[in-house]
């Protein structure tokens, strides 16, 4: 950790902060609570649970001590929307940083000014789209008269951050001797000095260009991105610079998203100047440089911003967010179709039901929708259903919400209770069950079913066996299946019971005659 006028030059109490209320017991579980919502499941918050009344009571003692220090970070690579290093903070270290974001943060956000929409309570990139919509409508008044913005953002903003520069604005007016310990503790720690690589080797970071990586970050400069601290901290590092904007520069329709910032105005000479004087700002009170890569059009060209080509009178997805959307649903058919999922030569269409694939496509999907809903997206919505028609089969979105059309009924733990459930879901289904060695069949409550083949689906229904095992479900049972033309759900046993009652879930779907899949 950098050297700085806060360490102590001579011992210090044994517990310098002892009984201070941000470092009390409440205090700590209150951050673990909030910094296990939706992380629970992970590996290092299981760990943490494990023994939890232990490292709650540990972390106590090292903060009331002043003892505590940053343990190993794990650095990986992404390589989505572009290559960029993550540093994981350990989950002891998480908690740490709510308790520090939630003792600064309410005096920050009094402070923060209202069209700042990064990592901020009640903001993020929807709110950030929908304010700068309105001030492309005001600024042209509604399309009446021309308009013009400017797009800047920062060069290597996280890495560049100057650890002194942010330290000195944190505590400009601090006075708590715990919170400005806890503080610089943070600030100044190294993730690069103590670090695991996960995926990637030590050369394909340095490989990253220089203003990307913290491996090349000169002393005393960038902050990880990954951790809320950093989030956090990077609002307040800027917050001089949206001061600045507001306050001197006096621009009216001004919208900053982390170091993304727009600026729209009737005169096109004057956001010039605002470029000019925004980088000299930069350049000398926060030490940071802009892109080159500037934006100075009209704003009838559409404002290309989170995601979004933004418009007065209306929003589009951009093409990368769709190009990134096929890909994924490319691979994902790929994958089905691996499983099983086809027209099968025998006019068979059948679907598999791999749970596991289904939740994970469900849950990205669920991302990629609420986003492109947002958007004057329906022709597109309509053309990616039609397009990859496995969609309609596996989800229903009718209630405005992703579900998957037949999951898991976990709470079903009888067989006359999945039975029903089953039933209730797939009507016009002949269910085949499996109990033990045996497959049993469960035919529909009316045989007269819909698409059907109408020259004798009955008595092919009826020639149906009971009960039956694997080796008949070739040579007997699909035929029956193909002559009756009705669909069929086949239900599996995962392996797992309750008690004396096997978990089942549905593993295949056939449908009779085949039905082209787009």
């Amino acid at each position: 950790m950098m050297a700085s006028p806060l360490l102590p030059t001579q011992a210090a109490p044994a517990d310098p902060f002892a009984g201070h209320p941000l470092f009390s017991l409440d205090s700590v579980y209150r951050a673990y609570r909030a910094c296990r919502k939706r992380k629970r499941g992970t590996l290092n918050a299981l760990r943490f649970e494990r023994d939890l009344e232990e490292n709650v009571v540990g972390l106590h003692e090292e903060l009331s001590t002043g003892t505590y220090r940053p343990g190993r970070s794990v650095a990986f690579l992404v390589e989505k929307p572009k290559r960029r290093e993550i540093f994981a903070a350990d989950f002891r270290d998480r908690v740490v940083h709510h308790i520090l974001v939630g003792e600064l943060e309410p005096t920050w956000e009094r402070r923060f000014i209202h069209d700042s929409y990064a990592c901020r309570p009640g903001k993020g990139t929807h709110a950030g789209v929908d304010r700068l919509r309105s001030f492309t409508r005001k600024a042209t008044a509604n399309g009446t008269r021309q308009a013009w913005y400017l797009q800047l953002d920062v060069r290597g903003f996280f890495t560049s951050i100057d650890r002194a520069v942010l330290f000195d604005r944190l505590m400009a007016r601090e006075t708590d001797p715990a919170v400005r310990w806890l503080s610089e503790t943070l600030v100044f720690y190294d993730p690069v000095a103590n670090c695991v690589l996960r995926g990637a080797r030590r050369r394909e970071f340095e490989a990253l260009p220089s203003h990307k990586t913290l491996f090349k970050a000169p002393p005393g400069r960038g902050l990880p991105i990954g951790n809320l601290t950093s989030q956090f901290f990077a609002n307040v590092y800027l917050d001089g610079l949206d001061q600045f904007v507001k306050h001197e520069l006096r621009v009216r329709f001004y919208v900053r998203y982390c170091d993304d910032l727009v600026l729209v105005d009737e005169d096109r000479d004057r956001l010039e100047e605002c470029a000019v004087r925004i980088e000299q700002f930069l350049h000398k009170e926060l030490r940071l440089e802009l892109n080159d890569k500037r934006r100075l059009r009209p704003v009838s060209d559409g404002i290309d911003f989170l995601g979004y080509i933004v418009r007065p009178d209306y929003l589009l997805v951009r093409r990368r967010v769709v190009g990134a959307l096929r890909g994924r649903l490319e691979r994902a058919e790929e994958s089905l179709r691996g499983l099983g999922m086809g027209a099968m030569p025998d006019g068979r269409e059948v679907f598999p039901w791999p749970r596991a694939l289904l939740e994970q496509v469900q849950a990205w999907l669920c991302s990629y929708l609420g986003h492109l809903r947002k958007a004057s997206a329906r022709r597109l919505l309509d053309a990616l259903w039609a397009r990859y028609g496995w969609l309609g089969e596996y989800f229903d979105g009718s209630g405005g919400k992703l579900a998957l059309r037949c999951p898991v009924p976990r709470h079903a733990r009888r067989l006359s209770e999945q039975l029903g459930w089953y039933r209730g879901r797939l009507p016009e289904h002949v269910l085949m069950l499996r109990s033990g060695k045996l497959w049993r069949t469960y035919r529909p409550a009316d045989a007269t079913i819909p698409g059907a083949d109408r020259e004798a689906p009955q008595d092919a229904l009826r020639r149906l066996p009971v009960s039956f095992p694997d080796r008949c479900v070739a040579g007997v049972v699909t035929p029956l299946l193909r002559q009756a033309g009705v669909p069929v759900a086949w239900i599996d046993e995962t392996g797992r019971r309750f008690f004396e009652i096997a978990e089942r879930e549905l593993v295949c779907r056939w449908s009779f005659p085949r039905r082209a899949l787009q």
